[in-house]
């Protein structure tokens, strides 16, 4: 069975079982590896990935639920809150090791569309679960405060 989805703005018909977690289709059959494997049980946020514009997590999201949707990974991740989130994560050095970037910036990105002048309990809300191992979530906010001014400029 095939599965169709549009990944990063390219459709594509996956030949995978329809109930493998998106994860794994995304790194091991589109090798789209900036997606991290975290934890497996979708409370880490290294997995996430936009669906329809909404951040999931994609270890516990199967294929065929991704039938017919907009599905954007780290590498397709571009718009203006996209390019200011990626500008201040450098400005500010957030990462240190780095291994969970990619679900937080996905995860700071959707939040910037939604809410482009976020306040700290937006940001604390919208970041819940996306762990850090390095534990830089005030250096992850101070970006995200950034990245909004960025936006306003």
């Amino acid at each position: 069975m095939s599965v169709t989805i549009t990944l990063n703005g390219s459709m594509l018909n996956i030949a995978a079982d329809p109930e493998t977690p998106l994860l794994w289709v995304l790194r091991d059959e589109l090798k789209m590896t900036g997606t991290k494997f975290g934890c497996g049980i979708a409370q880490c946020g290294a997995c996430t990935v936009h669906m329809d514009g909404e951040p999931i997590r994609s270890c516990q999201t199967l294929l065929e639920d991704a039938e017919g949707t907009n599905i954007t990974t780290i590498e397709g991740n571009n718009g203006k809150a996209a390019e200011a989130v990626q500008t201040a994560w450098a400005e500010l050095n957030v990462p240190q090791c780095g291994y969970c970037q990619s679900g937080q910036i996905l995860a700071a990105t959707a939040l910037l569309n939604e809410t482009p002048k976020p306040t700290n309990e937006d940001i604390d809300e919208a970041m819940d679960g996306n762990v850090c191992r390095c534990a830089t979530y005030a250096r992850i906010r101070k970006a995200i405060h950034v990245a909004a001014e960025k936006m306003e400029a």
